[in-house]
């Protein structure tokens, strides 16, 4: 057993310390969060925010997925979909990466207290805890509702990111929060139908697993709408222009055919399908958005109206 253990323990490389910060979902909150501070001033963002920021932004988000990992490692240990997580499989000890999550969040901190501001700061810590201890220590393991409660830790990154270059709480910077937090549901049930034997193997009450496939692909058909009609509201604000509507209801529909197709339960692909889909979504909404903002905010009038575009 010990020289099993050593063996494990020598094993141990960067990537599995990587693995732990959940890269993929960090790097989506970084484009949430520098667009959230693009939208937030019609000149650039200064560079120590834009840089410390997002990297204080980082370390703390990559801090509450390593706790995430910590929290669910037995659970994780079956289900197909996590099993070879490093703490799952017992390769990087618990001991690690308690330390490795209590660096990191002390670093993120650090860095946003003393680069950016307080408020952001705290704003941040507060996500942590949401994610990591409110959601993944309780509402994971005690309602099916667990995403639409637990989502508002997940969708604070825009906010984050306003409140950088602002330093106060802000319409703007909620509404592109709102978005976020109606988006979460439809994207993380489209993942729960596809997964709901292991969820349901590993006791968490994901939707599917407690009211049923149907009864799930209702609910994220009626969430779909009510995220098209959050999308709209920053052109109906004059946050956005006409072209940020144009890419809204175009991606809106996109959004809305896969959710149909996911109800209509005809193609067995249709929630891995629908779930990749809201990625994509959310992505190329908020870099239009950004699009959106750049050319009313950086063209000059005279040019606007040559190239024919109603801004």
């Amino acid at each position: 057993m010990n020289n099993a253990v050593m063996h494990s323990k020598s094993n141990i490389v960067w990537q599995d310390y990587y693995e732990l910060t959940k890269p993929k979902v960090v790097l989506l909150m970084i484009l949430t969060s520098v667009i959230g501070m693009f939208m937030a001033t019609s000149t650039m963002v200064p560079l120590q925010v834009l840089v410390m920021g997002n990297l204080g932004l980082a370390l703390c988000a990559g801090s509450a997925a390593a706790i995430n990992h910590l929290v669910d490692r037995k659970i994780d240990a079956e289900m197909a979909r996590t099993q070879k997580r490093p703490v799952a499989t017992g390769k990087l000890p618990t001991r690690h990466a308690i330390i490795f999550a209590a660096v990191l969040g002390f670093l993120g901190m650090a860095a946003l207290m003393i680069f950016v501001n307080q408020r952001t700061a705290w704003l941040t810590f507060g996500g942590l805890l949401g994610y990591a201890v409110v959601y993944t220590l309780w509402l994971k393991r005690a309602t099916p509702q667990n995403i639409v409660i637990g989502g508002l830790a997940g969708a604070i990154p825009p906010l984050i990111g306003w409140v950088a270059v602002t330093n106060s709480i802000d319409a703007g910077g909620l509404l592109l929060a709102l978005i976020i937090f109606a988006w979460t549901p439809p994207h993380f049930w489209a993942l729960a139908i596809a997964r709901k034997d292991e969820y349901a193997k590993v006791g968490i009450p994901m939707l599917p697993v407690t009211h049923g496939v149907r009864y799930t692909s209702v609910q994220i058909v009626l969430y779909t709408v009510i995220m098209i009609i959050v999308t709209l509201l920053p052109f109906a604000t004059k946050m956005s222009g006409w072209l940020y509507l144009l890419g809204a209801v175009v991606l809106g529909a996109g959004f809305m055919y896969w959710s149909i197709q996911l109800y209509l339960g005809k193609n067995p692909r249709a929630a891995m399908d629908t779930f990749r889909y809201s990625i994509v979504y959310l992505m190329s909404l908020f870099l239009i958005m950004l699009l959106d903002h750049w050319l009313i905010a950086k063209v000059p009038a005279n040019v606007v109206v040559t190239i024919g575009l109603p801004f």
